[in-house]
């Protein structure tokens, strides 16, 4: 890795941390000055506290773990559904056309909105909250996949079939290749959103996890308790937006895209 390169991450990981900063201080600032009432904004130092407290707390942890396995339950689940049918739907001509007016239809229905049905069919269980994110993570898997299938180059597809290739051996060769950073990019926003749905339903329905959490410590009165439980539900979603690119660098190290970003 060049000086470049190394010198441009340092400043760019400098300025992310000088942001977080900035923001704690104008949160701590905005409290202390009265700004907003301390019940009802506790300052950033006393949040903090309550946050660097609760990780010695088991509970805290079995609330993670909670939250996590529905969250990674529901995103494999939509992940094989949307990857399955988005092959499939985007490899026809005549299923792309007569699915499109039923996706865009139900595209837009917010999972939220199915939360009476949710709870109708199988109670305040983990069920529940696994229908609400496969539900929201499916979409934005299927349209990546069927974006990336539509981006696949006629010509080489062409030149794959004159060369004799099987469907299964061009859709290995050319199909996927080509698929492959959408879907990525389908993941990496399906997993920012289940972790929204996760955190949703234990709010709502759901009994456990890092949202039931918070309902309790709502409820009961502990603000600065409340305050840390949402720090930490962010905190959990920088680490996986972290994770998800990595993921991205590593298997898309071939891509243009991923060797520009290397290079700039």
């Amino acid at each position: 890795m060049s000086s470049r390169i190394r010198n441009k991450r340092v400043a760019s990981s400098a300025l992310g941390l000088a942001g977080i900063l900035l923001f704690l201080l104008t949160w701590e600032a905005v409290s202390r000055l009265g700004l907003v009432e301390e019940r009802f904004l506790p300052p950033a130092s006393t949040v903090l506290v309550a946050f660097f407290g609760s990780l010695g707390d088991p509970d805290f942890y079995q609330a993670v773990s909670e939250t996590m396995l529905a969250w990674t339950i529901g995103l494999v689940l939509s992940i094989v559904a949307a990857v399955t049918l988005g092959l499939i739907i985007g490899s026809s001509s005549f299923l792309n056309k007569a699915t499109y007016s039923t996706i865009e239809f139900l595209r837009p229905i917010p999972s939220v909105a199915l939360i009476p049905l949710a709870v109708l069919l199988f109670g305040f269980k983990i069920e529940s909250s696994l229908l609400l994110i496969i539900y929201a993570s499916f979409w934005q898997v299927l349209l990546q996949v069927l974006y990336g299938v539509a981006d696949v180059d006629p010509v080489a597809n062409d030149t794959a079939k004159s060369y004799g290739l099987g469907p299964l051996a061009r859709a290995r060769y050319v199909v996927w290749p080509t698929v492959l950073p959408y879907l990525m990019t389908g993941i990496r926003l399906a997993s920012a959103v289940a972790l929204i749905l996760a955190i949703t339903a234990e709010l709502i329905i759901v009994s456990r996890g890092l949202g039931y959490q918070i309902r309790l410590s709502q409820s009961g009165g502990s603000i600065p308790e409340m305050y840390a439980l949402i720090l930490a539900t962010g905190m959990i979603g920088v680490i996986i937006n972290l994770v998800m690119r990595v993921i991205e660098k590593k298997l898309l190290s071939w891509h243009s895209s991923i060797r520009r970003e290397t290079v700039a």
